[in-house]
């Protein structure tokens, strides 16, 4: 009889999957979270604009996705407001306590590199990574009050409503909440609040096998939406919110203070504009990856050819890139990814006027810090993590600081109205795949679904490509010419892909799309 070895190929995944685009009369949503995207379709429906249907989705994520972004996060939006025809930026990054010590975060000589999101040298416990100390001054509920603000039609009131009544019932526990929480649970034991929200039990939550899901308790949050649904989004920052945060901050060995929390603003400043195949697109100036999306670009021939990316097109992708993450490291210093821990989460809006909008923002791992606040159920953020713990170098860590982040928010204009927005979730691996989707939407003329469907490649190991093992031979030949190739599948878990969405708006009105990877994103029309 011969002897039969087993498959040392065999893929992780065996199912075939299609997520179509959709349209809506009155606009689309697209998110992470099919329940959060939802809760934004619903806002339009009763009459609501972009931005308005944008902030109630960023908002129901906090129950719904609650490990990918929050209250206690931060992070960057681009915003077209139809009426006037202006594009702008909304800065709501993370800062740096003003009492934040370097000295704080001595070097682990016995160990490499950390475990987690980026290849920083080893912190002594994990300072940077997990725990109070590792918690940046939030920028969220101040991003998310100005972009409402400032373009959007609804009150805070209202624009909270659905997030509260989630935040009441609890999260929707599903076998994808069991495999989030069991990736972190080493950490989140080590915290009481954190234990007793996602490990009830002193064990990993999993819905019940009789229903499609479970509901978890979020602690105090419910009573902090509902504060803050009555008192306004200051109060995160100068009311009863903020200094319940500041108390538990606090005595938890964080030096973030209440003057901290008052001083923090978000920033409406103007994109990074640069035009390409008749589009112009915005780009998030600063610590973002929009200056390396600008100098990817810029690397770039002047015009393709055809109706898609062919290999020549692939490989022009990867040395342009590549160039422009050399120039990133050198002049900016950022490291490397190492897993699949990053909890950014993006999410796309669009109504039938065309004004439309683009929000990416994070807790920066899954879970942030680990830290759930017991006095108002915020899970907080781990933003000191973006910093090089190494002293002198372009992005190490100081007080009162910007660190520098990878999220790349994209939105297109064309003849001066909004064409198409788009963003993903990823840590480094976003700005790779937003410019190859803005290349695939804007230059080649693909529709959402078609565009999210296609293989990408990613760059951000530099060294190395990371080729979805769906391009063909020519193409595969070709990236081999400009780095080793590393192929590899478009899985759920665990993904080595950015998670994108986007929206687009033209004489059909407005579409979405969403990450075809994955159970949980989806696109809701109006």
């Amino acid at each position: 009889m011969p002897a039969v070895s087993y498959p040392e190929s065999a893929p992780i995944e065996a199912w075939t999957v299609s997520k179509p685009a959709v349209a809506g009369e009155r606009g689309v949503v697209a998110s992470q979270n099919v329940e959060a995207s939802q809760v934004g379709a619903a806002v339009l429906q009763a009459g609501g604009n972009a931005v308005d249907a944008a902030i109630a989705t960023a908002l129901a994520l906090c129950v719904a996705e609650p490990w990918m972004s929050g209250l206690g996060g931060g992070g960057f939006a681009v915003v077209h407001e139809a009426k006037s025809g202006t594009t702008k930026v909304v800065d709501f990054g993370m800062i740096a306590p003003r009492g934040l010590d370097p000295a704080t975060y001595p070097l682990d000589a016995g160990r490499d590199a950390a475990a987690d999101l980026f290849a920083w040298p080893a912190v002594v416990e994990d300072r940077n990574l997990q725990g109070y100390h590792s918690i940046a001054v939030p920028g969220s509920c101040a991003g998310y009050a100005t972009l409402l603000e400032s373009f959007g039609s609804w009150s805070w009131a209202d624009a909270i409503g659905p997030a509260l009544g989630m935040a009441r019932r609890g999260h929707r526990l599903t076998w994808w909440t069991t495999l989030q929480v069991a990736a972190e649970a080493g950490w989140l034991g080590q915290y009481e609040e954190s234990r007793r929200v996602w490990l009830p039990g002193g064990l990993v939550p999993s819905a019940p096998a009789e229903a499609p899901y479970g509901l978890l308790s979020m602690g105090a949050l419910a009573d902090t939406f509902e504060r803050l649904q009555k008192a306004g989004p200051a109060d995160f920052y100068t009311g009863e919110t903020g200094r319940r945060l500041v108390a538990d901050l606090q005595a938890g060995g964080s030096t973030i203070s209440a003057d901290d929390l008052a001083a923090y603003r978000a920033r409406i400043v103007d994109p990074i504009v640069r035009e390409r195949a008749g589009h112009t697109l915005n780009l998030v100036p600063g610590y973002s990856a929009g200056p390396t999306f600008a100098g990817a670009l810029a690397r770039l021939p002047e015009a393709f050819a055809g109706s898609a990316p062919d290999a020549a097109v692939y490989a022009a992708y990867a040395s342009s890139l590549i160039e422009a993450y050399k120039v990133r490291l050198e002049t900016m210093g950022h490291a490397g990814d190492v897993g699949d821990r990053s909890c950014t989460t993006h999410l796309s809006a669009v109504d039938a006027e065309g004004n439309m909008v683009v929000i990416t923002t994070t807790l920066l791992s899954r879970f942030g810090s680990r830290v759930v606040l017991p006095g108002t159920g915020v899970l907080m953020n781990n933003g000191i993590n973006w910093f090089d713990p190494r002293p002198g170098r372009p992005n190490s860590m100081a007080a009162g600081q910007r660190p520098l982040s990878n999220m790349c928010p994209v939105l297109a204009t064309k003849d001066g109205r909004a064409a198409f927005g788009l963003g993903a979730s990823g840590g480094r691996k976003i700005m790779p795949a937003i410019f190859q989707l803005s290349s695939f939407i804007g230059e080649f003329g693909l529709g959402l679904e078609q565009a999210l469907l296609q293989p990408r490649i990613d760059v951000s190991l530099i060294d190395t490509i990371i080729a979805d093992d769906r391009l063909d031979a020519a193409t595969m030949a070709a990236l081999q010419k400009v780095a080793p190739v590393r192929p590899a599948p478009a899985v759920a878990y665990p993904s080595q892909w950015a998670i994108p969405n986007a929206v687009a708006f033209g004489p059909e009105g407005p579409r979405g799309a969403a990450h075809v990877f994955g159970p949980l994103p989806a696109a809701v029309g109006a």
